[in-house]
């Protein structure tokens, strides 16, 4: 996308549950057939954050968006978009964004929306956000991803629930006139694609319209892990996002990829042919928060000092639909 502005990331943020679950807590309070080793050699978790008492989807984006735009020095009247990725939101309607936004008194002129594409959720929502500010007037927009996927498991199937976990991570965008004869900064390139045949292997068992329950997770294992590695361990597709960003494979600093299994990130490391090393891992402690881990695992590695100004990050996102998102982003 051709432009004379640039949509840089000035700020991030992330909010988790007080209460974190150790695998072998979890297994003991839910009585679970299971191990830690299981566990761990599976999947490489080794805890996860799961909502108590007060904590919902709402509470945790809004605690990320806050952090988020005090990493960014900007106020919230300056906020021209709010958009929430997330596929449990506390109510069926008013949007979690709509709830963040009337608790932290943004603009009464922002643009304020959830969007669902589950796991790949940040990635689309980075997307439309980067649009709206290049088609508007707004300078500021707030992307966050938020989930209680602990709301949304079946605590019978072994194979699923201790798979997940609660979390929120929001990145601030300012649009800025591009500066000609320097490298372009910001969100340099945003890649979507979708399988819908495919929705039946990764799917939540209700809904609204079927029963009025949310229902619970049901997800086909092979199949997921099969078209996750292809698509993420992809050197065509990886290679057409960089393409369009002027880069290439070698020019990438650091890969956040979705985290939802490190089997999954190992085998996409060695189909892109990039360096474990260059991969920003938090599924260990965070387990997978759908539309929550990349968002989480940007904040992370921005906070330690991993992610510098200058770096080249390249973001992957596969979830269910199946949709697939990525984009590459100069800090």
């Amino acid at each position: 996308m051709k432009s004379d502005f640039e949509i840089r990331v000035i700020g991030t943020g992330s909010a988790l549950p007080v209460k974190v679950w150790s695998n072998a807590e979890l297994i003991a309070a839910r009585g679970l057939e299971s191990s830690d080793e299981w566990i761990r050699e599976r999947t490489g978790i080794a805890q996860r954050y799961i909502v108590g008492e007060g904590e919902t989807t709402f509470t945790l984006a809004r605690d990320a968006v806050a952090k988020a735009m005090a990493s960014a020095g900007v106020g919230p009247e300056h906020i021209g978009v709010l958009i929430v990725a997330t596929c449990t939101p506390d109510l069926s309607f008013p949007s979690v964004a709509a709830l963040v936004h009337g608790d932290l008194k943004l603009a009464h002129n922002c643009v304020v929306l959830d969007v669902n594409a589950a796991c790949s959720g940040f990635v689309h929502a980075l997307a439309v956000a980067r649009g709206l500010l290049l088609a508007g007037t707004a300078e500021y927009a707030v992307v966050v991803g938020a989930e209680t996927f602990s709301n949304l498991v079946d605590w019978n199937d072994r194979a699923t629930c201790v798979l997940f976990g609660d979390g929120a991570g929001a990145v601030v965008l300012k649009k800025d006139t591009r500066t000609q004869g320097h490298k372009a900064q910001g969100v340099l390139s945003i890649d979507m694609g979708a399988d819908g045949t495919c929705a039946p292997q990764l799917m939540s068992s209700g809904g609204v319209a079927r029963g009025r329950v949310a229902g619970t997770v049901l997800m086909n294992g092979r199949e997921v892990y099969k078209h996750a590695v292809r698509q993420m361990g992809s050197k065509v597709e990886a290679g057409k996002l960089l393409d369009e960003a002027g880069l290439t494979v070698a020019d990438v600093n650091w890969v956040v990829p979705h985290q939802a299994n490190l089997r999954i990130i190992e085998a996409a490391a060695q189909g892109l042919g990039i360096s474990m090393d260059k991969f920003v891992v938090t599924v260990d402690q965070h387990a997978n928060t759908s539309a929550a881990t990349i968002p989480l695992a940007l904040d992370v590695a921005v906070r330690d000092g991993r992610i510098q100004a200058g770096d080249v990050v390249m973001l992957q996102a596969f979830g269910a639909g199946f949709a697939w998102s990525g984009a590459v982003i100069r800090w």
